[in-house]
């Protein structure tokens, strides 16, 4: 059975091997999978975990490369589909530590990734998987808004239903847009997370303990809520733990929250007390920024867990709570 399964964007990161550099004048890139529900389901597979992901490439070799990619970081690449007439997504940035990294979407005319149609999903999947874990941007747009509310009243709310409020400004027409359909979704889910802007677009409010109980109050029975220096917040009907952040000398920030994702799915799966699951995720997040890249950056249980016995130091710097990504 599949343990660990999501949905939505993916793409080819393309990411400058300079530091602190403009585009402008970067002459050497790195190539790597990219997509914030991809790189969840690599952090994830890297922790031990069945993954998959099912998402939409273009007919062409960067398609070609993702494909690849997953099966190289042992995501189940079955549910990834071509759009014969759209480019696979590519991404730049900039990496300017420890917490400028600008991103560039080129996703035109439209980004395959949103022509995922309800009635291409293997809903049997989605229902037995043992986590299924889609994000905001994926409502942006026809049809994959469709399925992914049709992949929801498959799964009928079953435990482990996530929305990650993954709130991207250039794909909506605006906030309010989004917030909409946010609280839509929110209803569907069993967990949200999210960090302090991306609560406050879907609920109103950014107050971390404020935002946690107004999505609890759309439906979700856990809230986790990122608030960058000052830690994560995990919030039920019963139970509200803070963790600090771990500190890191920040490399790249943007692969850290879907670290941070992976491991949060993995803890979840596997049913520990919330601290530590959210403990085990922000170490996982500070690993990642402190590496280059995101998918290859994704560690391992046991780097994680070196982390957090203190046997592997990555405090050179800044505490980093994995709140960036991809």
């Amino acid at each position: 059975m599949t343990e660990v399964l999501t949905i939505g964007r993916v793409g080819v990161d393309i990411y400058p091997l300079q530091v602190g550099v403009s585009l402008r004048e970067v002459e050497t890139f790195g190539k790597y999978l990219g997509g914030s529900p991809t790189n969840v389901a690599v952090a994830a597979a890297r922790l031990g975990r069945a993954a998959a992901v099912i998402t939409r490439t273009g007919a062409d070799p960067f398609g070609a490369f993702v494909h690849d990619a997953l099966r190289s970081y042992g995501v189940d690449d079955r549910q990834v589909t071509e759009v014969p007439h759209l480019p696979t997504p590519v991404t730049f940035c900039e990496i300017h530590p420890p917490d400028h990294f600008p991103l560039y979407f080129y996703r035109h005319p439209k980004a395959p990734d949103l022509e995922i149609h309800p009635e291409e999903l293997d809903l049997a999947a989605v229902r037995d998987a043992g986590l299924f874990w889609a994000t905001v941007t994926g409502l942006s747009q026809e049809p994959s808004r469709a399925a992914h509310f049709a992949a929801w009243e498959a799964r009928g709310r079953a435990p482990l239903t996530v929305l990650d409020l993954d709130y991207r400004p250039m794909f909506w027409e605006s906030a309010a847009e989004a917030g909409r359909w946010v609280r839509q979704a929110l209803g569907h889910v069993t967990v949200a997370v999210g960090n302090l802007d991306e609560c406050e677009v879907a609920v109103g409010v950014r107050e971390p303990r404020a935002a946690a109980r107004a999505l609890l109050d759309l439906g979700v029975e856990l809230a986790v809520v990122k608030q960058g220096p000052a830690g994560v917040l995990g919030m039920t009907a019963t139970e509200t733990v803070e963790v600090p952040p771990v500190p890191v000398e920040v490399v790249n920030g943007l692969g850290a929250g879907d670290a941070f994702g992976g491991a949060l799915c993995h803890g979840l799966l596997a049913g520990g007390d919330l601290a530590e699951v959210l403990r085990f995720a922000n170490a996982a997040g500070a690993i990642v920024a402190g590496r280059l890249a995101c998918a290859p950056a994704m560690p391992t249980a046991a780097e994680v867990e070196a982390v957090l016995a203190g046997r592997l130091d990555i405090a050179a710097g800044a505490p980093l709570p994995g709140a960036g990504r991809a």
